[in-house]
């Protein structure tokens, strides 16, 4: 059984599923469905579509240069039938199968890692710019001393006078 990849979206094509296409130079597209047909025919780039693993590959989202995807490359030469030769292919693609799958694990991982950090990097930076929204104002504050309440008084009539001196400015500007 011969498993084609979708020229657009590289996902397995299964016999008697999707589309051929063979264009007058006779290069043949498959297409795994019609969404994949109809982008085609739109001439979108698969790399700046972003559900297609093109884009995965270029922006960096899955393992785009590794070894194992050299045993999955196509042959098209027939080889001659050997039992043991089939039987060491068969448990060989297993543990390829394997090791794929644990270095795409460790490369989530460490996107994910950079994305946790540059996270935790954007909270801090924004308890430090909004701290003073964290500090309860200072007549809500049972303790607070005589001098914060009259700094907080004289900060809201500063604001009371900016506020009411707005209008005033917008009806120059008329």
């Amino acid at each position: 059984m011969r498993l084609e990849k979708c020229y657009f979206c590289s996902s397995t094509c299964y016999p008697g599923h999707g589309i051929t296409f063979v264009r007058n130079d006779s290069k043949v597209f498959k297409f795994c469905r019609s969404k994949c047909h109809a982008n085609f025919k739109m001439k979108r780039n698969p790399r700046k579509v972003k559900w297609t693993k093109a884009y995965r590959r270029t922006h960096g989202k899955d393992l785009a240069e590794d070894t194992t995807f050299e045993f999955e490359r196509r042959r098209n030469r027939p080889e001659r039938y050997n039992r043991d030769v089939l039987k060491a292919t068969v448990k060989s693609m297993k543990r390829i199968g394997e090791i794929r799958q644990r270095r795409e694990e460790r490369h989530w991982e460490a996107r994910m890692a950079s994305a946790r950090t540059d996270k935790i990097r954007q909270a801090r930076r924004e308890l430090v710019e909004d701290a003073h929204l964290l500090k309860a104002p200072a007549r809500l504050r049972a303790n607070a001393t005589e001098e914060e309440l009259a700094r907080e008084n004289a900060r809201l009539r500063v604001d009371d006078e900016l506020d009411n001196a707005a209008p005033e400015l917008m009806d120059d500007d008329e």
